[in-house]
């Protein structure tokens, strides 16, 4: 599957779960996927729970944030003390 392909699973509307991105035909959010996935669900684990995706709409919510992280500066927050 291509970028393109995976990238057009996500939709951005704003009368759907307030213009945030999602899989596209569902209310589940591009962060609540990546949320459970940062906290440690695995792919097969959201499968299971949300039984109308499939391992590409996780894919594409993976590729969706790194492509949305690709411009972003980062400035440090606190200093460390060493």
């Amino acid at each position: 599957m291509t970028d393109q392909q995976l990238l057009d699973r996500i939709a951005l509307d704003p009368e759907i779960m307030v213009g945030k991105p999602v899989i596209r035909g569902t209310r589940l959010t591009v962060e609540y996927i990546l949320n459970l996935l940062g906290h440690g669900e695995t792919i097969g684990d959201i499968l299971d729970e949300y039984k109308g995706l499939s391992v590409q709409d996780i894919h594409a919510c993976l590729l969706f944030a790194s492509r949305s992280l690709e411009s972003t500066d980062f400035l440090l927050l606190t200093a460390e003390q060493a």
